[in-house]
């Protein structure tokens, strides 16, 4: 089974869109923004959902390379790729995504995707913190190509607290408008905290 690439007619974008959950529209916004087969980063790989994403964006020409500290998030993503036919199209690395320099150079990745908290099924003990994310995003800014764009999933409350969510939102309120564009989307009339979407492009 060969990785196929992600394609979406207009219809398709429509029922899409129409789905409400988080990833599903952060997957819809770059799939509309980015270039087509460029280089792609899942910072946070978790279950493998983004980084099969990304994978099936990148084609047969791009690359991608996907972070967690978790050696369960690793297998996961590696069988769930395996799946889909996408086995040998990601770098799975098992580091935290703070040390996404290691592996890249400034301004070589044209979406950067983040979805903090914890991995969904595994021990909520282990989850992002605020120091490696701000961390991480100040590493993703330099690795990401003028006119890229990085997309991250931002939770709150209960077991992940605000914590980070608000050092995330007071450094990137902070960014040079004439460097960045930032958009903060938000879930109005959802109780118990919902997630926030937020995207940033680099001009």
């Amino acid at each position: 089974m060969k990785c196929s690439q992600y394609k979406t007619s207009a219809g398709e974008g429509k029922e899409r869109l129409r789905q409400s959950q988080i990833t599903e529209w952060c997957h819809s916004i770059i799939a509309s923004q980015a270039v087509k087969g460029g280089t792609y980063i899942d910072a946070t790989m978790g279950n493998g959902n983004d980084t099969l994403f990304l994978c099936r964006l990148a084609g047969e020409k791009g690359k991608v390379l996907a972070f967690d500290i978790q050696e369960q998030a690793v297998q996961s993503t590696k069988a769930l790729l395996a799946e889909h036919g996408c086995g040998e199209k990601a770098r799975l690395i098992q580091d935290g995504h703070e040390h996404m320099d290691r592996y890249l150079e400034p301004e070589a990745a044209d979406v950067i995707c983040f979805n903090f908290g914890y991995l969904p099924g595994g021990d909520h003990r282990i989850a992002t913190r605020p120091d490696t994310s701000l961390r991480a995003i100040q590493k993703g800014l330099e690795i990401l190509k003028r006119g890229g764009m990085m997309s991250l999933c931002i939770y709150s409350g209960g077991e992940t607290g605000f914590e980070e969510k608000d050092c995330i939102l007071e450094y990137l309120r902070k960014l040079p408008a004439k460097e960045y564009t930032v958009i903060v989307n938000e879930y109005y009339n959802r109780k118990n905290c919902p997630p926030l979407p937020v995207f940033v492009f680099k001009m």
